[in-house]
């Protein structure tokens, strides 16, 4: 096998493993969204990254905004749930596999970034196991087949990490049309209602595009949000980028589909641009 392919870890376990299925299972989450889509340029997405049948509903209402727009480059962040180290760890060359294809890695962003940050290091180990980006190429590679991705992995979430990443984000992706995906759950096995509440929190801070308060939240609970120092990062990139604006696209919890509402873990999908605020409703 290629060393620079990584083979799916998940698949057929958290998503389908056929191409047609997890293709009938994108499209049917897609087609499940009510709400309205913001007008105008979307620079980042946050969405979660657990079983597709749990977060999936949620992830479909960010994804939906790839129809009708295109881009160079989807940059994925994500947190390391198994791995811990220092800095940020990017598969560097090659792709990951699912059963929709390859996806490509552009190496010219990946190379950039590495020049860019020295935080940024090549280092395959953590992307073996690791769902957290894994479980965004179902709707990446059902939506935008084409598009390149580069695939990087916050090991220990320090600020310093988020800011020196956004700040490289930021510099590299400046000339280029680039999509930044940040990956993240909420809170894990509270009850329906202690986790909605610990979820706003966090959900007020995206949608006020409040990067700073969000960092602060994350200090005091760094739990409430497994992919926190990957989204205070990409917050800080689109920012830079000219986004000026957020919505909080879509919240819900694992019990929504298990119906067991003891013990759930929350999602948010949201998106960061620059966008007509007549279309609010």
């Amino acid at each position: 096998m290629n060393s620079e392919i990584r083979p799916a870890a998940v698949a057929g376990s958290w998503y389908p493993r056929a191409a047609t299925a997890i293709a009938a299972v994108v499209d049917d989450y897609l087609a499940r969204v009510e709400s309205r889509d913001p007008v105008g340029d979307v620079v980042a997405l946050v969405a979660p990254h657990a079983g597709l049948m749990y977060s999936g509903p949620v992830a479909a209402h960010a994804y939906r905004l790839l129809r009708d727009r295109t881009f160079e480059v989807i940059v994925l962040v994500g947190p390391s749930h198994f791995v811990g180290f220092d800095g940020v760890a990017i598969w560097p060359r090659g792709g990951f596999e699912t059963a929709l294809g390859i996806a490509t890695i552009h190496d010219g962003v990946a190379d950039d970034l590495i020049r860019t940050c020295p935080l940024i290091r090549p280092n395959r180990a953590p992307h073996l196991r690791e769902h957290s980006l894994e479980m965004q190429l179902p709707f990446t590679q059902h939506l935008a087949p084409a598009v390149p991705i580069v695939p990087l992995l916050v090991g220990y979430q320090t600020m310093e990490t988020a800011r020196e990443l956004g700040q490289a984000l930021a510099t590299t992706l400046r000339a280029r049309r680039a999509l930044m995906v940040a990956s993240t759950d909420l809170s894990h096995y509270h009850d329906a209602p202690t986790a909605q509440r610990l979820d706003r929190a966090i959900i007020e801070r995206v949608g006020a595009f409040d990067v700073d308060g969000l960092q602060r939240a994350l200090e005091d609970r760094p739990e409430h949000a497994c992919g926190g120092g990957p989204t205070v990062a990409v917050m800080r990139a689109a920012s830079a980028l000219g986004a000026t604006d957020a919505r909080i696209l879509h919240y819900a919890d694992s019990g929504d589909v298990s119906g067991d509402k003891s013990a759930v873990v929350g999602y948010v999908s949201a998106a960061l641009g620059r966008f007509d605020k007549r279309n609010d409703v």
